[in-house]
């Protein structure tokens, strides 16, 4: 007698709650609604849409063929973190850098959670960013900790501020994140701000995350990274060759900080979580740091173009619109017209064929706004901005119909 799987249901153990009941990010969830919606306009992903360069490839074909298809080290291969160092001493300007202060990660976001999961218990609380990237809030409560958002607020040119982060602390919170160049914003973090946050959150006892995840991707100069600042020892910084180098699939990052306890605490948590990132992909990593960097530039001007020529397009027809000064994003406000963004995002979807991603997604701070994806062909792009606008029933519309 067999018995099916469905006789059982029900009667096993339960999920863990909290985690269960946890929301999706909002841009997988358009991704998903956009894969099967056949032939659409992309511009909800932040994923470039330039190739991996190829001397990168070769580097990771090379690396198999010669055997480099065994266990490496939990905290990366020796020559991957020499690459690094000197890439965080000579880029970022963090002077003191060095390879033992270096952790290789599954990708930027294999790095956040290794480092929060190092600084942050359950019931302590995470100070994160409102409009801000969605997994800082899935990371928070799949540590059983509390995301205590902060507002980045337009008449503070959406940047951090040290009055919002006295408004959203508690006596429970253990950390900040910080991103810069932001998603889904383009905001690039100002020197003086930068320092205030590092002295605030000394001053506070807390640890500073600073996900820079788009560092090579600004377009304006002077922006630090945290930790080449005066007294960071309490600042954790991530990073990802996906953005930089159109890596996005080979899953490559790293955590950088000067205290050689929570490197050692970040590289043993590997070891549980994913063992090593696979050695081919670490291959790939150090050609990409080592080659030649002009990929890297001619990239970063296509975006600006696209984001000159869309930005163009918006204000040309009175939509207000965030100029990024860094990553690849716009973030359009269409709440004059359209306030609720997700049924907006999927009228877009279904009629308009255009997939963008809604700004609820980002927090309860992006409601009546989109994030419209860069990383995508310049005449695509303009296409599905026309379509928005069109949809919107701006100026856009009554050019299409005459």
């Amino acid at each position: 007698m067999t018995t099916s799987a469905s006789t059982f249901r029900g009667r096993g153990p339960e999920l863990v709650e909290g985690r269960a009941h946890m929301a999706r990010s909002g841009i997988r969830a358009f991704m998903d609604l956009a894969w099967s919606a056949g032939e659409v306009i992309h511009l909800e992903v932040g994923e470039p849409n330039f190739p991996t360069p190829p001397h990168v490839v070769e580097a990771a074909h090379r690396a198999a063929q010669e055997g480099w298809t065994k266990y490496v080290a939990n905290a990366g291969v020796p020559a991957l973190r020499a690459a690094i160092a000197e890439k965080l001493r000579s880029r970022n300007r963090i002077t003191g850098a060095a390879p033992e202060d270096v952790v290789v990660t599954a990708g930027g976001a294999e790095g956040l959670y290794a480092s929060l999961l190092a600084i942050v218990e359950a019931g302590q609380g995470v100070l994160v960013p409102d409009p801000g990237w969605p997994n800082f809030r899935m990371i928070a409560t799949v540590l059983g900790a509390q995301a205590q958002p902060y507002r980045l607020r337009p008449e503070d040119g959406f940047q951090p501020s040290l009055d919002e982060f006295e408004r959203a602390a508690t006596p429970a919170t253990r950390a900040v994140i910080v991103n810069s160049p932001s998603n889904p914003l383009g905001t690039v973090l100002e020197r003086d701000r930068a320092e205030a946050i590092v002295e605030w959150a000394a001053r506070r006892k807390l640890w500073l995350v600073s996900d820079e995840c788009y560092d090579e991707l600004a377009y304006v100069p002077g922006s630090p990274s945290l930790a080449s600042l005066a007294d960071a020892a309490h600042v954790v910084s991530c990073f990802s060759f996906s953005k930089t180098y159109a890596m996005t699939g080979w899953r490559v990052g790293y955590v950088y900080a000067a205290r050689s306890d929570l490197i050692e605490l970040v590289t043993k948590l590997q070891e549980p979580i994913l063992a090593c990132v696979n050695a081919p992909a670490q291959a790939a990593a150090i050609a990409a740091l080592s080659g030649p960097q002009e990929v890297v530039a001619e990239m970063r001007d296509a975006y600006r173009r696209r984001r000159d020529a869309a930005v163009s397009l918006f204000r040309a027809d009175g939509v207000p619109v965030v100029q990024p000064a860094g990553a690849f994003y716009l973030w359009v406000d269409v709440s004059e017209w359209r306030p609720d963004d997700w049924t907006f995002a999927e009228e877009l979807l279904s009629e308009g064929r255009v997939a963008v991603a809604p700004g609820s997604a980002f927090g309860a701070a992006g409601a009546g706004c989109l994030r419209i994806s860069l990383a995508t062909e310049e005449s695509a792009l303009l296409e599905g901005c026309e379509r928005i606008l069109a949809q919107l029933g701006t100026p856009a519309l009554r050019r299409s119909r005459g």
